[in-house]
C-alpha cells in the first residue's frame, strides 16, 4: 500500500474545526486535575526546584509538538501519528502506536468520569456516584456523536473555563505578591525552607515524572488536524499558540503557587488554588474551585471520547480493525468508533467497585506508560520522515528548527524518563505493565493484525 492510498483510506470526515478552537482544544486537553490539584504531589517531591522539573518537561513536549506539527500539516489525518508510524515505520508500528494510545486514554476516560462523580459529591452527597456516572457518560457520548463543530464548540467553552480560573488565580497571585492587596507576600518561600532545591537534583528529576504527564494531550492538535478547516495555516499556528500559553501558565501558576503558600502546605489535601483564593478573600474559593476542577475532568473525558474513537477509525480505515468501526453517521462522526470506546467507562468502574487494587494500578500503569512510549515512537517517526521526504517536495509552512539535534535530545530525555520509572514505587507499574502490553501488542499484530490488514477488501472500508 503507497502513501497516497493510506492517507486517502481516512478520508470522509468533515473539516469543521477553526484554528481558535484547535488551541483551545489542545490547552483543555493538557490544563486537567493535575494543575489544579495534583501539582502539589510534584512540589512535594521537589520543593521549589519543581520550577525546574517543569521546565525539562516542557521542553519534551515543545521538541515532541514541533515534530508532531510537521508531520501533520504534510500529512492532515484522523489517525495522525498512528498513520505516519505505519506509513514510515510499518504496519506493526502503526498497528502498536494507535492501540496503546487507544487504550491509553480509555482508561483515562473511565478514571475522568469516576472523578466528576466524587467532585459532585462535594455538592450532592445523598446522590450515588452511578448517577452522575450515567449522566456525564450519556451527555459527553451525545456530544461526540453529534458533528464535529459542535464538539468543538463544547470543548471550547471547557476549555475558556479552566484558562479563565488561570488567568484569574495569576492576577490574584501577582496582586498578592506584590501587596496590592494586603501586606506583600515576597519571594521568601522560594527559598526560606531548606533552599530552592530542599530534595536536591534527585527530587528535581523525580518530579519531572509527574510534571510530564501534565502536558499529556497536546498532541491532540495533530489529531484535529484531519478534520481541521485549512489544516496547513491552522495547525502550526495553533501549536505555537498553545505551546507557549501552556508554558507560560503552568510555569507562572507554580511560581506563584510557591511563593504564596510554603512548599511543604502544596502537598495537602487542598488545592493550592484554593489555599490562594482563599487567602485572597474571595467567598466560596472552595465551591468555585470545585467547579472549576470538575470542568477540568469532563473537559478531558471529552476529548479523550473525540481522541479514541478518531483512533479506532483510523485503525478500521487500515484494515485492523472491524470494518464497521471505519463507518461515518450522515454528520461525519465515526459513533460505531465512538460506541467501542466508551468500554474505558465500565472498565473503570468494574475495577473501581469489584476489582482488587492492584488490577486497577496495573491498568493504569498502561495508561502511564502509553502516553510516553506514544511521544517516544512520534520522535522515532519524524527522523524516517523526515529521511523519505524528498528534497524537490514542496515547502512546509512549519518546519521543526534545529533537526535532527533537538528530536535527539527529546528522544534521549524520554528514554530517560521512562528508565527513571524503575526507581519510584508509584511509577514502576508502568514499567511493568508496559512490557507486558507491547508483548501482547506484538503477539496479537501476529495472530489478527497481520491478516486482516491483507485480508480482501480491508483498504475500502466504508465512507457512509
Amino acid at each position: 500500500m503507497d502513501l497516497q492510498n493510506l492517507l486517502e483510506r481516512e478520508k470522509g470526515l468533515q473539516r469543521g474545526l477553526n484554528q481558535r478552537q484547535l488551541t483551545m482544544i489542545a490547552m483543555g486537553s493538557a490544563i486537567g486535575t493535575g494543575l489544579f490539584y495534583g501539582s502539589g504531589f510534584a512540589v512535594g517531591m521537589a520543593g521549589p526546584g519543581v520550577l525546574v522539573s517543569y521546565l525539562i518537561a516542557s521542553v519534551v513536549a515543545l521538541i515532541m509538538m514541533g515534530t508532531l506539527s510537521e508531520m501533520a500539516v504534510a500529512h492532515p489525518v484522523a489517525g495522525s501519528f498512528g498513520t505516519y508510524a505505519e506509513i514510515y515505520l510499518g504496519p506493526l508500528a502503526g498497528w502498536t502506536v494507535r492501540y496503546t494510545y487507544w487504550a491509553c486514554l480509555v482508561i483515562a476516560v473511565g478514571g475522568e468520569v469516576i472523578a466528576a462523580a466524587l467532585y459532585m459529591q462535594y455538592w450532592f452527597p445523598a446522590v450515588p456516584n452511578v448517577v452522575w456516572i450515567i449522566a456525564f457518560s450519556a451527555a459527553l457520548i451525545f456530544v461526540n456523536a453529534r458533528s464535529v463543530t459542535n464538539f468543538g464548540t463544547f470543548e471550547y467553552w471547557f476549555a475558556m473555563i479552566k484558562v479563565s480560573a488561570i488567568i484569574f488565580f495569576i492576577l490574584a497571585g501577582f496582586s498578592l505578591l506584590f501587596g496590592l492587596v494586603g501586606e506583600p507576600v515576597g519571594i521568601a518561600n522560594l527559598t526560606g525552607h531548606g533552599g530552592f532545591f530542599p530534595k536536591g537534583p534527585g527530587g528535581v528529576w523525580m518530579a519531572v515524572l509527574m510534571a510530564i504527564f501534565s502536558f499529556i494531550g497536546v498532541e491532540v492538535v495533530a489529531v484535529t488536524s484531519g478534520e481541521a478547516k485549512n489544516p496547513e495555516v491552522a495547525v502550526p499556528r495553533a501549536q505555537k499558540a498553545m505551546v507557549v500559553r501552556l508554558i507560560l501558565f503552568y510555569l507562572l501558576s507554580l511560581f506563584l503557587m510557591l511563593c504564596l503558600v510554603p512548599w511543604q502546605e502544596s502537598g495537602s489535601k487542598i488545592s493550592p488554588f484554593v489555599q490562594v483564593f482563599d487567602r485572597i478573600g474571595i467567598p466560596y474559593a472552595a465551591g468555585i474551585m470545585n467547579f472549576v476542577i470538575l470542568t477540568a475532568a469532563l473537559s478531558s473525558m471529552n476529548s479523550n471520547l473525540y481522541l479514541t474513537s478518531r483512533m479506532i477509525f483510523s485503525l478500521s480505515r487500515s484494515g485492523h480493525a472491524h470494518p464497521s468501526l471505519g463507518k461515518l453517521s450522515r454528520e461525519g462522526a465515526p459513533v460505531n468508533a465512538l460506541l467501542v470506546s466508551t468500554i474505558g467507562i465500565a472498565l473503570a468502574v468494574a475495577l473501581q467497585s469489584f476489582g482488587s487494587e492492584a488490577a486497577y494500578l496495573y491498568a493504569f500503569g498502561v495508561a502511564l506508560f502509553g502516553a510516553l512510549f506514544v511521544w517516544l515512537m512520534i520522535l522515532i517517526t519524524f527522523f524516517k520522515f523526515r529521511s523519505a521526504r524528498r528534497a524537490d517536495a514542496k515547502p512546509l509552512p512549519f518546519t521543526m528548527p534545529l533537526h535532527p539535534f533537538l528530536p535527539a535530545l527529546g528522544i534521549i530525555l524520554l528514554v530517560a524518563i521512562i528508565i527513571s520509572f524503575a526507581f519510584h514505587d508509584f511509577f514502576r507499574v508502568g514499567i511493568y505493565s508496559g512490557v507486558v502490553w507491547l508483548t501482547i501488542m506484538y503477539f496479537s499484530y501476529s495472530l489478527f493484525g497481520r491478516k486482516r490488514a491483507s485480508a480482501p477488501g480491508a483498504a475500502e472500508a466504508p465512507v457512509k
